[in-house]
């Protein structure tokens, strides 16, 4: 660990990463407080909110790992982080000027530029760690991110609760131009020549190709879709189970995001210690139907405690199931296709999730927050059941789950 806090571009990386997720966190807490406000509450204004975070990484996300291979990486990051604080400057005009609806568009911006800044970072740590030190400098990219879940709410609340949205935004811009002089001080890193124009389309036809030839992807690949659309219907509504099921000021749901965080800390670490030792489809069944079941509880709930509890728990089972199912992808794809086809099943996620958050507003209006949340419940129960499908068997893994089915 000692070599790898050496490595200088970790070092610039990570504290990179970490001014991003105080500026993400800052973002998304003094709009959604904001929106809230200037809506009188709106669940569908609240919705689409969450819609135009999500809708980019889902159009964007295979685009912009394909062109981290392209473009150079260095100068990607630096633009993508001036490009957020340009945004943010625009956006914090036309605030000024009487005109809160441009808010949507910081959302949009900056979902767009982090899906091509974020693969830049691993094309960086790939060049300039070395490949013993690659795994814990993962990690604690993924610590950074989960420590996030925990204090960013905190921080974003008290920082809009104090001093309001146009500080917020200032706060905003400057994180995003400290992260971007931050590294300049990278090494220079050329595009590599070989890899100048790939041909995009058919890289996404061979990662659909490849995930129809194999079992196992199919079902993780539907199982990520469910989950997405689950998710994705209670998501934009977490802030109504606040105040209005346990009748608390809309504050109050940084705690219960940072329960979230302690519970993903907690479960990553309890995957990397019990995942080898655990019967991976029973994993994965168990965290998505607690995944169900607590979103039942959750909504039906009208004590702080429990919700609470299950919130911490989701958090738990929620990191733990993820990384199994990370092993898991790991184990089964060939390495040529690794790329591929994490660039074609995350946008199924993602897509599930742009369709649950753009229906959650108007279901809530019709058929009210507690029927939303049991349409959500069963839907994710069914990706549990879809997961019981997964075939695990001995030789190669690219083998086992092999369906027959390879077609050109």
């Amino acid at each position: 660990m000692k070599a790898l806090f050496a490595n200088r571009v970790f070092r610039i990386v990570a504290f990179a990463d970490l001014l991003q997720q105080l500026a993400i966190w800052v973002r998304n807490i003094a709009l959604l407080f904001y929106v809230m406000e200037q809506t009188n509450n709106d669940p569908v204004a609240v919705s689409l909110l969450n819609v135009m975070e999500y809708a980019p990484i889902f159009l964007f996300s295979f685009i912009g790992g394909a062109f981290a291979d392209r473009w150079n990486p260095k100068r990607t990051m630096i633009a993508g982080d001036l490009l957020s604080a340009l945004s943010i400057g625009a956006i914090l005009f036309f605030v000024l000027a009487g005109t809160w609806q441009a808010v949507f568009a910081a959302t949009v911006v900056s979902a767009i530029v982090s899906q091509f800044s974020q693969p830049s970072s691993a094309v960086m740590f790939k060049r300039h760690v070395p490949e013993e030190l690659l795994a814990p400098a993962i990690s604690i990219s993924q610590g950074i991110m989960s420590l996030f879940i925990i204090v960013g709410p905190v921080i974003g609340t008290l920082i809009y609760s104090s001093l309001g949205l146009t500080f917020s935004l200032a706060v905003l811009i400057v994180l995003f131009l400290t992260a971007a002089a931050v590294q300049f001080f990278l090494p220079p890193s050329p595009r590599s020549p070989e890899r100048s124009s790939p041909p995009i389309l058919n890289d996404m036809k061979d990662g659909f190709r490849y995930i129809r030839s194999h079992r196992n992807l199919i079902i993780i690949a539907i199982t990520f879709a469910c989950i997405g659309l689950g998710s994705g219907l209670v998501r934009p509504l977490d802030i109504y189970i606040v105040t209005e099921r346990l009748q608390l000021d809309k504050e109050s749901v940084q705690w219960f995001y940072a329960l979230s965080g302690a519970g993903m800390l907690i479960g990553g670490v309890a995957a990397a210690i019990l995942g080898p030792k655990i019967n991976p489809r029973v994993a994965i069944f168990t965290g998505i139907a607690f995944l169900s079941f607590s979103m039942i509880v959750e909504a039906l709930s009208v004590w702080v405690y429990l919700t609470a509890a299950m919130r911490f728990m989701v958090g738990v089972m929620t990191a733990f199931m993820q990384i199994v199912l990370g092993a898991i992808m790991m184990k089964l794809v060939e390495e040529a296709y690794i790329g591929r086809v994490n660039g074609t099943i995350t946008p199924l996620l993602m897509a599930g999730t742009l369709i649950g958050s753009a229906l959650a507003g108007p279901l809530m209006k019709s058929i009210t927050l507690v029927p939303v949340y049991g349409l959500s419940a069963a839907i994710v129960l069914i990706a549990a059941f879809a997961s019981l499908s997964m075939k695990f068997g001995g030789g190669s893994a690219a083998k086992a789950d092999q369906s027959g089915t390879h077609s050109a």
